[in-house]
């Protein structure tokens, strides 16, 4: 049975129709003004709201962590520095599973299955790490990842087609820099508490005991999807009912209908990959997450090569970004959206440039701190106003694969350029990355600037 139930009545006289929407008129004419402008305005669930904005705080701080962490991951299993480029593929791999998965799945499973089952994978992925070997710790990256893909690409899509949409995706993805900000303090914190971060409790090294942290925020998020969202069990969609069909089609073998809607599946895949809007938006986020990754996992290399900084002093510098991302991201939403949201991230885009050639060409340690806190404030906007046009330029039907292919070129941009800047680095020294940020950000923009005026809503064909 569809979801939807058509409530079929008789006809009634004209006359009949037109003395109720007369007597209707009059009624809400003699309400007052406030109780009409209250039913006016559209209510946000706000409760399902922060259990969305709580998923991406618990992505950040899982995100974040692994930072602070790689000295001890690199001595504990014996590994080098390249070989970290492992952790970052396995990531970029979950990713592309949860892309290519996601379109089928959400044929078959509920919005809230959709999201149990993300949130449920990010907590097994948690409670491996404490105790993993090498092998299974990097596989722990991929379910990881994967989870993140479900849960992510699909409360970005939730939240786009809220009413104030702009300022739903500006506070879950400001908590999601929140998480960011909280993770390495924590993590680096707990390492450190005994000393040592190789130092064994119970069989457990220390640097692994920030993982329990991660085990109980995930625990608190499946709980959370699960009260906002409701049963994931009781919404699980049958052949019948995972998309509408017609009479004939609905009576026909399952095995048959769900060979047809594979075969859908695919198609809408290939007409996405043809739209030259995917690629223009897939590209901001691939150049400008690959900035923000790059800048952030080698700013305190830099500053210590060629600003003469202490290691203890300026490696609280990527704080300063990720607070001035959250910042960003909570006080420019509304701004950015009332400027105009395709305009509005033109100008910032000239902004982080200009903090970012103060950061490079200013020889000073304090001026480039403040100049890289700058930058991350101002680049704070980018990915919920990004998400929120990415929203309107896909038809429903493909909205959350188009969302989570989009979601990969992110990761893709935060894992490869990252990696690029180490391998360049190893060559000509780490005074490249700030040329690679500088390219980064333009090629952020122009890819921006070639985006089309996007209506409030695209055409639900996909032709």
């Amino acid at each position: 049975m569809s979801s939807e139930t058509a409530v079929i009545t008789r006809p009634r006289s004209a006359h009949t129709v037109s003395h109720e929407l007369n007597t209707f008129n009059q009624s809400r004419d003699n309400r007052p003004a406030s109780e009409v402008q209250q039913q006016s305005e559209p209510i946000i669930p706000k409760f399902q709201v922060l259990a969305a904005g709580f998923s991406f705080f618990c992505a950040g701080v899982d995100g974040a962590t692994l930072g602070p962490l790689l000295p001890y991951i690199i001595q504990s299993f014996t590994i080098n520095e390249g070989e970290v480029a492992i952790i970052y593929a396995c990531i970029f791999a979950g990713w592309v599973i949860a892309a290519v998965t996601n379109l089928f799945f959400a044929t078959k499973l509920s919005f809230s299955a959709l999201l149990t089952l993300g949130a449920t994978l990010q907590l097994v992925a948690q409670c491996l790490r404490p105790w993993a070997s090498q092998p299974i710790f990097f596989i722990s990256f991929v379910i990881q990842a994967v989870g993140m893909g479900y849960q992510d690409t699909h409360a970005n899509a939730w939240a786009s087609g809220l009413s104030n949409a702009h300022r739903c995706l500006g506070f879950i993805h400001a908590m999601f820099a929140l998480g960011c900000l909280v993770g390495p303090l924590a993590a680096t914190a707990i390492a450190t508490a005994t000393g040592s971060g190789h130092s064994k409790t119970n069989g457990i090294e220390a640097w692994r005991m920030g993982y329990f942290q991660l085990i109980g925020i995930h625990a608190l998020n499946l709980i959370c999807m699960l009260v906002a969202f409701g049963n994931p069990l009781r919404q699980w969609k049958t052949p019948e009912t995972a998309v509408p069909q017609a009479p004939a089609i609905a009576t026909a073998d399952p095995d048959v209908i769900q060979r047809r809607r594979n075969k859908e599946a695919i198609r809408d895949i290939r007409q996405l990959l043809k739209m030259k809007n995917f690629w223009l938006i897939g590209g901001f986020y691939l150049f400008n997450c690959g900035a923000w990754s790059a800048a952030g996992g080698w700013v305190v290399e830099y500053l210590v090569a060629h600003r003469d900084g202490a290691l203890e002093k300026v490696g609280y510098v990527p704080t300063g970004f990720w607070a001035g991302l959250f910042l960003g991201r909570i006080l420019l939403a509304e701004p950015t959206h009332r400027f105009g949201e395709q305009r509005s991230i033109m100008c910032l885009s000239v902004v982080c440039l200009m903090f970012h050639l103060l950061f490079w060409l200013v020889p000073n340690l304090v001026a480039s701190a403040v100049a890289f806190s700058f930058m991350g404030f101002f680049f704070g906007p980018f990915f919920a106003t990004g998400m929120s046009v990415a929203s309107r330029m896909f038809p429903r039907k493909i909205q959350s694969m188009a969302l989570g292919l989009v979601f990969v070129l992110a990761q893709a941009g935060a894992a490869i350029f990252p990696s690029i800047t180490g391998l360049i680095a190893t060559r000509a020294g780490v005074q490249v990355l700030q040329p690679v940020i500088l390219g980064l950000i333009v090629g952020g923009a122009i890819c921006w600037w070639l985006i089309p005026r996007i209506p409030e809503r695209m055409d639900e064909s996909l032709d």
